[in-house]
């Protein structure tokens, strides 16, 4: 049942006067389903209950913390058809979309629980005393992670479940020991009470403390902002557009504590085309390329946004073989009208560009919010001198860069932001050869690919979905993956320290039974 209040410390509230509503973008109308902005009140409650759970939540076992986890993703998965259901109706996306979202959310949350269950992720490390040593003895130091304290989450636009009230950040953060306060998406307000409902469902069923988990719905900037601010905030989990994390950056930067931000922004995803792959696949690339721009109307941070080769008749006919593609695919709905016209904005304005060639458009006719695919092309040099292309269009476009030479690409990459990925099509002999174009690929993103499109991303170990800025706030960390964990925690060292008075994992009988560096050596060993 969506009630439209806000879930404060395992509990719904009413508090808020101000309503809005979700929107249907296939119907092209508002859904049923009215939403209350949150009030200072709220705000304070919520943060101080964070903060009161905090102190019990930080010292809970692996075990139970991975208890809760598993719950969650139990809860989620009996709320069944209803989700699916809202979500649909609320992002314009598919039934199949939102059952395998679905199904990522709760893996992910799984992952952590299996994470938390083996236990090394604390990093410990031993280093005993050395008390003869010469000319100062040296003492005994031990290291270890710790939760930093209540995180705030934003819930992303494009992902209602996997990046929102559930998702990556939420279950990360779980997982490290911190409480977490949601600020749910407007665009799918129904979609995260559900998601809450389920959340502190299994809070209650495996004993967690109160206020471990709270949702804040709000439309406006203003709450966002509030809780950013709020002095018992200890960092904040963001992923949408680059204006909107850079704000956040911002303004916890201005706090008198400041706080990290780990927010994941813009990417154009620069995908480069090496002559072995346009000679001998240039039409399999294309109709791959062309499915890849339009997935899920272009809504994806790893669209490919940027296709790179040099001048020659495979390039010519590659880029004629995707426009075939790209003018036959039919438009999807956008997330939200305000999205779609964002994109209209987008599009038009990279068009309207001095020496920019449309390679292909969809000219049929399309509903209202559905995104028309379109694609450019430019000279290198143009495109060198002229940073309005470089920047992301938000939907189902692309801009196709054709250099007179190997050196005018690497120019172009020198040229261009940090990104979350980067694919090279090619073969092993070019990699070898190219090896100046692949190092500056390297600088500028989070993921090299080889022979593949960038769009979907892998939930494993080694996956990491980050990159230099503006791609990401902070290019040491993923926000997917079990990696994503680190985001949450700060190292405190104990000195000298009664063996007995030690955490678990710091103790010599490693009673955890988990994998440390003790003086130097991996071992799961006691010491």
């Amino acid at each position: 049942m969506i009630t439209g209040k806000n879930f404060i410390g395992n509990k719904t509230s009413s508090k808020g006067t101000i309503t809005y509503k979700t929107f249907n973008p296939v119907l092209n109308k508002e859904t049923p389903w009215a939403f209350k902005e949150a009030t200072s009140d709220e705000i304070n409650e919520a943060v101080s209950l964070a903060v009161e759970a905090f102190k019990e939540y930080k010292s809970c076992s692996g075990a139970k913390k991975a208890a809760f986890l598993n719950a969650i993703a139990d809860e989620i998965e009996a709320l069944g058809d209803s989700l699916i259901e809202t979500y649909t109706a609320e992002s314009g996306l598919p039934e199949g979309r939102a059952k395998g979202e679905r199904g990522r959310t709760m893996g992910q949350l799984r992952a952590f629980a299996t994470l938390l269950e083996e236990g090394s992720w604390v990093e410990a490390i031993i280093d005993t005393a050395q008390p003869e040593r010469q000319p100062l003895p040296k003492p005994d130091i031990r290291k270890m992670q710790f939760p930093i304290g209540p995180v705030v989450v934003f819930g992303a636009s494009n992902f209602p479940l996997a990046f929102s009230t559930a998702g990556g950040d939420t279950a990360s953060a779980l997982a490290a020991g911190c409480p977490v306060i949601v600020k749910s998406h407007p665009m799918h307000a129904a979609t995260g009470e559900l998601v809450s409902a389920a959340i502190t469902k299994a809070a209650e069923k495996t004993g967690m403390p109160k206020g471990v988990f709270s949702n804040i719905n709000s439309k406006g900037i203003k709450v966002g902002k509030q809780l950013v601010m709020h002095p018992k905030i200890k960092a904040v989990g963001f992923t949408g557009s680059i204006k909107g994390g850079t704000a956040l950056y911002e303004l916890a930067s201005q706090r008198k504590e400041p706080i990290p931000v780990y927010a994941e922004m813009g990417s154009i995803n620069p995908v480069i085309a090496f002559p072995s792959a346009l000679m001998e696949k240039g039409d399999f690339w294309a109709k791959q390329y062309a499915g890849s721009i339009t997935l899920g109307a272009g809504q994806f941070c790893t669209n490919p946004g940027l296709i790179l080769g040099v001048k020659s008749d495979a390039l010519t006919k590659f880029i004629n073989t995707l426009g075939k593609e790209i003018s036959q695919i039919e438009p999807t709905p956008m997330l939200h009208p305000n999205i779609h016209k964002a994109y209209k904005t987008g599009m038009e304005t990279a068009s309207s560009q001095a020496q920019t060639k449309e390679v292909a458009a969809y000219t049929g006719k399309a509903n209202p919010n559905y995104g028309k695919a379109k694609v450019l092309t430019v000279d290198g040099n143009v495109f060198l001198n002229n940073t309005v292309l470089h920047q992301e269009v938000f939907g189902p476009y692309s801009i196709i860069v054709q250099c007179e030479n190997d050196t005018e690409l690497e120019n172009v990459l020198n040229a261009l932001e940090g990104q979350l990925t980067g694919t090279i099509l090619g073969n092993a002999e070019e990699l070898t050869q190219k090896s100046k174009i692949v190092d500056a690929l390297k600088e500028k993103v989070g993921r090299l690919i080889l022979n593949s499109v960038p769009t979907g991303v892998e939930v494993c170990p080694a996956m990491h979905h980050g990159g230099p800025f503006p791609a990401t706030t902070d290019v040491k960390y993923t926000s997917v993956g079990v990696s994503a964990v680190k985001r949450w925690v700060r190292p405190v060292a104990y000195q000298n320290w009664p063996l007995e008075l030690l955490p678990d994992a710091l103790k010599n009988e490693n009673p955890l039974q988990i994998t440390r560096i003790v003086n130097g050596i991996y071992t799961d060993k006691k010491v």
